[in-house]
């Protein structure tokens, strides 16, 4: 088998589980249907009506949304219903797999080990920052990042930072900032499966453009190196948001939602020169998210509340 077409069934695994994973209190019900078909029926038909009618609800301007926190939920997550769906998937695979081994990384992984790693990964992202920086019209700013992938580069092989030292720091860039600040209006939030937060513009650009700018996709041409280099990446970036995990209290979708948002439209305002504080904050709590749930809060997402995942490349 192919490496292309491996990565092709993996990631069409990766977007069709979710709602696997989200439809299997209904399977489970329609398997109880002969102790009580008139209940279940009921039941199963109230959540997939909830859901088909959001869906069926969304209209073309709703896609051309710039969405803001402080922005009522019909407008910046109209398609909540499914989020949710995706949300708990996400939140699943995080407290079964990821997180407990991110706890492990960081534990047994020597700081010296993880601080190299960290700084490898952020050196491969400079190249890629440059072309957007010089995209979104600041060419300075593009010499600079090139200037300091250079230095890194040639003394230490991007495992160390000594381009830092001179107050060349790193800036991560992505084509979704671009976009942004070409005036993109950034559409609808949306959950994508293991990414995480992120809004039709956003995952546009991750899935169409930023995913192929990776140096280090072409460099490890190798399935096992790829694909080992992808795990740790992955694992590493997980551990860095461990100590965050017991901040987010309450509804942790919401919470997760608002502070994306709020992060988002701060970075795009900064590169375009604009003030974002009249964006940044929630005004008004008028619009409950219990209008939009297909389903009772379960107990393990409520013990859950507290998790938290990285935010993806």
């Amino acid at each position: 088998m192919s490496t292309h077409f491996f990565k092709y069934l993996l990631c069409s695994a990766v977007c069709y589980s979710p709602f696997v994973f989200a439809n299997t209190t209904t399977i489970a019900e329609v398997s109880a249907q002969a102790q009580a078909p008139d209940q279940t029926e009921v039941k199963t038909t109230h959540h997939r009506s909830k859901t088909i009618e959001a869906l069926k609800n969304i209209h073309t301007e709703q896609l051309k949304v710039d969405a803001k926190a402080n922005q009522s939920e019909a407008i910046k997550d109209p398609l909540q219903p499914l989020n949710r769906k995706v949300h708990n998937f996400n939140m699943a695979i995080d407290n079964a797999v990821v997180r407990p081994v991110a706890v492990q990384y960081q534990s047994k992984v020597p700081d010296k080990v993880r601080s190299g790693f960290g700084n490898f990964r952020n050196n491969m992202r400079d190249p890629w920052n440059a072309v957007n920086q010089l995209l979104q019209g600041n060419p300075k700013q593009a010499a600079k990042t090139l200037g300091r992938f250079t230095l890194n580069t040639v003394t230490s092989l991007g495992l160390a930072d000594p381009a830092k030292r001179i107050d060349l720091n790193s800036e991560r860039e992505t084509f979704g900032n671009t976009l942004g600040v070409w005036g993109v209006p950034s559409g609808p939030y949306i959950v994508l499966p293991l990414a995480g937060p992120s809004t039709f513009r956003d995952g546009f650009a991750m899935l169409a453009v930023d995913r192929f700018a990776r140096p280090q996709d072409y460099i490890f041409e190798g399935d096992k190196i790829y694909w080992s280099y992808n795990a740790v990446d992955g694992i590493d970036a997980r551990a860095q948001f461990l100590e965050l995990d017991s901040i987010v209290q309450g509804d942790q979708y919401a919470a997760l939602r608002d502070v994306y948002l709020q992060r988002r439209n701060y970075e795009i305002a900064t590169r375009r020169g604009e003030d974002a504080s009249a964006d940044m904050f929630m005004e008004d709590d008028s619009f409950s998210d219990d209008e939009f749930t297909d389903e009772e809060p379960s107990t393990t997402e409520t013990s859950d509340s507290n998790k938290t995942l990285p935010d993806s490349e």
